[in-house]
């Protein structure tokens, strides 16, 4: 297939995107109207599915999680293209300067909530998919769009995807922001809750009593202090630890607390473990506060928006691909046929879908979408409208490098 990717093939595609790009604006512009917070992705998903009709797609539909699929081609090697739909709340709706779902349009940057994570990746992807299949660059493949949602469990979409829908992809593209560089990999992390019991009384009469809060306050030190004690790995970086989240058990403002609770995300770098991670919070507990402290990993069994429920461990592994994997390359010789130069690989700082497709499946995966990780979750939530279109290439011309590359391994193999 090499001697097939000619500068006439590359130059159709920028000429197909050119002509697309009110339409890929448009339809963004759209999806990110709609709300679809922190998993209610019904009414947007339902409008990608009228787009992915206007396209040709096949086999649109909601899994029975909530999902959407759509699929062109029939080969033998499955490529799935991820883009989760939904996105966290807006917050203090005072906080925005603008409308957060209409959002704004300046100086070519898009700003609305999901616009850089991670709606963005949609319209590339769905227009990308349709262009590759007219181009005939899906011989061989079967490509699935998977618009899903993330943001409450990441992995759970996909596990759900593989283990109950039975559908498997060979490789996979996560459209998180890489501002169109490729990555190929992030840490995982683990969910802990920690919980110490006391005993209430009066609060006139505290001596009497059991502060909850004043056994967890050595804890949350601890964990402050553990935080750059922990393993470094040379592409990953340094695991991290933070107490997310506190509450705390009482009858009245007036009583001494008889519980305190508090949520601890633990970024986990390679070279980690679940249980070691679990270990080391175990450790900060107090010896004379053991008895009356329970340390657990969380556990996710909230419905989805329609009642499907597929309980997990809120266990994320770390995992990465090598720069030499021939997916990966697929990727970097994509980028380098579309617009030259010499593109760059590297990893996420935050957590993706990746967790479960690489991370537990072990089914290859990259990352590639327009926008910045760090303008994620704020108020300047964006996307470079320039970049977001021309992603449309990428994943319209990834099929055939992901073919040459694969090709050529097996025939080194």
């Amino acid at each position: 297939m090499t001697n097939q990717i000619t500068s006439e093939l590359v130059q159709q595609i920028k000429t197909y995107v050119g002509q697309q790009r009110s339409t890929l604006i448009q339809f963004m512009r759209d999806i990110c109207a709609i709300p679809s917070v922190m998993g209610q992705i019904g009414p947007v998903g339902e409008r990608i599915m009228v787009e992915m009709a206007r396209l040709g797609f096949e086999d649109i539909r909601f899994d029975r999680m909530g999902n959407v699929l759509g699929r062109m081609g029939n080969g033998p090697t499955i490529l799935l293209y991820d883009s989760h739909i939904d996105t966290v709340d807006v917050g203090d709706p005072a906080a925005w300067e603008w409308d957060p779902f209409t959002g704004k349009v300046e100086d070519g940057v898009l700003y609305a909530r999901g616009a850089g994570d991670e709606k963005q990746s949609t319209p590339g992807m769905i227009y990308g998919i349709a262009l590759a299949q007219e181009l005939g660059l899906l011989e061989g493949f079967t490509v699935y769009y998977f618009g899903n949602m993330e943001e409450d469990c990441d992995g759970l979409a996909c596990q759900v995807l593989v283990e109950v829908e039975q559908i498997r992809p060979d490789y996979v593209v996560v459209g998180e922001p890489t501002e169109m560089n490729v990555y190929r990999g992030h840490k995982g992390r683990v969910e802990l809750k920690v919980v110490t019991k006391g005993r209430s009384i009066h609060a006139a009469s505290n001596q009497l009593g059991d502060n909850a809060i004043y056994k967890m306050v050595p804890i949350i030190d601890g964990v402050n202090a553990l935080n750059d004690r922990l393993h470094t790995d040379p592409f990953l970086g340094q695991g991290r630890i933070t107490v997310s989240k506190i509450k705390c058990q009482t009858p009245s403002i007036n009583a001494v607390p008889d519980e305190c609770t508090i949520y601890i995300d633990r970024r986990l770098t390679f070279g980690e473990t679940k249980e070691e991670a679990i270990a080391q919070v175990e450790a900060l507990i107090a010896p004379e506060h053991r008895v009356a402290t329970q340390v657990e990993m969380l556990f996710y069994d909230t419905p989805s928006y329609t009642g499907f429920i597929y309980p997990v461990e809120k266990y994320f592994p770390a995992w990465a691909l090598t720069e030499e994997d021939p997916f990966v390359q697929a990727g970097l010789r994509t980028a380098q046929a579309l617009w030259g130069g010499t593109p760059q690989t590297g990893k996420l700082n935050f957590s993706t879908n990746g967790i479960y497709w690489m991370g537990k499946a072990g089914i290859p995966t990259i990352i590639f979408a327009a926008g910045d990780e760090t303008t994620a979750h704020g108020t300047h939530d964006q996307v470079p409208l320039e970049d977001m279109v021309r992603a449309t290439e990428f994943y319209a011309l990834l099929p055939a490098f992901l073919r040459a590359a694969t090709q050529g391994a097996r025939q080194e193999g």
